[in-house]
């Protein structure tokens, strides 16, 4: 295949998949800042290996690409190499470990969250879950609960509010209906 046969193919084929492979870099990868140059690297390595045979179909292989480079990412993220310090001991440096007794706190207070949460309604328990725990915007809540952005924000809004008044014991709001 010619260059141009390679570009207008990854035009055709790969660029219309660019608001998908975003939406699943999102849900996928805790740093925004890293979003553009993993959507690159993601590129970089779909136009080589169509350069030796073009993948159909092709949303699978890009998907499969973005999986296996987040995979290496994390891999890489975790190994530091040994000669990074040449003694160890030279840095006395304090454990960054919590003590058993943060993790104790911590436990607990997952549970009381936990509790909490099983106590929402179900819709204030699904906003609160997709905004807060699996990051999604507004738009993407609204699309998945079939509901519009403003019925959102208000599930959000109360949801939220009931969640900090049965954690911290607030009185509840006046402006509030029963």
């Amino acid at each position: 295949m010619t260059k141009p046969e390679l570009a207008d193919w990854f035009i055709r084929e790969v660029f219309p998949l660019e608001a998908a492979l975003m939406q699943y870099l999102h849900r996928n990868w805790r740093n925004e800042s890293d979003l553009a140059d993993l959507r690159q690297d993601i590129y970089v390595s779909m136009y080589e290996a169509a350069k030796i045979s073009r993948p159909d179909p092709v949303r699978p292989f890009l998907f499969k690409v973005a999986r296996n480079l987040l995979i290496n990412r994390v891999r890489r993220s975790q190994v530091v190499p040994i000669d990074a310090v040449a003694d160890m001991d030279a840095l006395d440096t304090a454990s960054s470990a919590p003590g058993q007794d943060r993790t104790l706190i911590a436990r607990d207070e997952l549970r009381a969250l936990q509790s909490a949460l099983d106590r929402l309604s179900p819709r204030y328990r699904e906003a609160v879950v997709l905004a807060r725990i699996e990051g999604l915007s507004g738009r993407e809540i609204a699309s998945r609960m079939n509901i519009s952005e403003s019925a959102v924000s208000h599930y959000l809004d109360r949801g939220i509010r009931a969640l900090a008044e049965m954690l911290y014991a607030l009185p509840p709001d006046p402006r509030k209906k029963p």
